[in-house]
């Protein structure tokens, strides 16, 4: 939670340095999941950042009471996660909690985050706190955990996506929902009139004119009959460098009189506070899940 930059607020709906040469090549090698788990009848975050470099694949789990302090952090370095699995210790409210992974068949994609054939698992006092991955007979044979399922709720995604004028991802609006194809298109440079799309399993649900004007802004689409709230701030591609970068938000919550209630902000940098500040608030009254999506254009 600490860790999320100030940039697009949250509740919604899944960073290199701007200056960096190197930008476009590491903007998918960065993904940060987000999840509401209890401690000893305490609610926390727990916050998984699974990352790529030029040393291998790294892990990163933290763990943050609901003032958003850190009770304990563990990284698991490239040259230790290339072991596939193992297992670390960690202590909240003086409690010993155990970590456990194996990716010793995980396979992965684009990015740095497995997609099947593996766990990684959060216990403690025998309880699975959270689970993650297809694994789980094994991940419940391995930690010697009650078999019982975890109540851990998936409420926030940060991820850095990047293209030349497509930027794609997959998507999950809510918690244990249908993964959706997400596309984002934006031509910035070959055309007169710029113009923003946005795409859920090829269906087009939002267009946005004019995008010299309308640069930051929010809307409204409907994805699994729930209202997503589309946030939004290519301001970086149309008057910024050539390694500028975008940002959108993807907010699913209950009620959407809540996120209407916010003024028009016109500053960029009190834009950027005020998503921010939503985005902490919302996830700690479990406000629905957030998808947060640095786009990166590649030149």
């Amino acid at each position: 939670m600490r860790d999320f930059p100030s940039c697009f607020g949250e509740s919604g709906v899944q960073v290199a340095d701007s200056s960096s040469s190197n930008t476009s090549r590491t903007a998918q090698n960065l993904v940060t999941c987000i999840y509401q788990c209890r401690l000893r009848g305490r609610s926390c975050l727990i916050t998984i950042t699974w990352s790529k470099n030029l040393m291998g694949q790294g892990l990163s789990v933290g763990i943050d009471d609901s003032s958003n302090q850190c009770l304990c952090k563990v990284d698991i370095k490239p040259w230790v996660f290339s072991k596939r699995r193992g297992c670390k210790n960690l202590e909240a409210y003086s409690c010993k909690i155990d970590l456990y992974w194996d990716l010793s068949s995980a396979k992965f994609g684009s990015g740095p985050e497995p997609l099947e054939s593996f766990y990684l698992a959060v216990v403690m006092d025998r309880q699975m706190v959270l689970l993650l991955g297809d694994l789980r007979k094994e991940a419940f044979k391995k930690t010697n955990a009650n078999p019982v399922p975890s109540q851990a709720v998936f409420v926030a995604k940060r991820e850095h996506i990047s293209g030349k004028k497509v930027f794609r991802t997959k998507a999950v609006f809510c918690d244990d929902g249908q993964i959706h194809d997400l596309v984002i298109e934006c031509d910035t440079i070959c055309v007169s009139e710029p113009c923003l799309v946005i795409r859920v399993d090829s269906k087009t649900l939002m267009q946005v004119r004019r995008l010299q004007w309308k640069f930051r802004g929010n809307n409204t689409i409907s994805v699994d009959g729930l209202p997503v709230e589309v946030f939004w701030d290519v301001h970086n591609w149309l008057f910024g460098t050539s390694f500028g970068n975008a940002v959108f938000m993807f907010k699913t919550c209950p009620s959407k009189e809540k996120l209407r209630a916010s003024q028009p902000l016109s500053d960029p940098n009190l834009l950027q506070w005020s998503l921010s500040q939503r985005f902490s608030d919302a996830k700690l009254q479990g406000l629905g899940f957030s998808l947060i999506l640095y786009a990166w254009k590649n030149e």
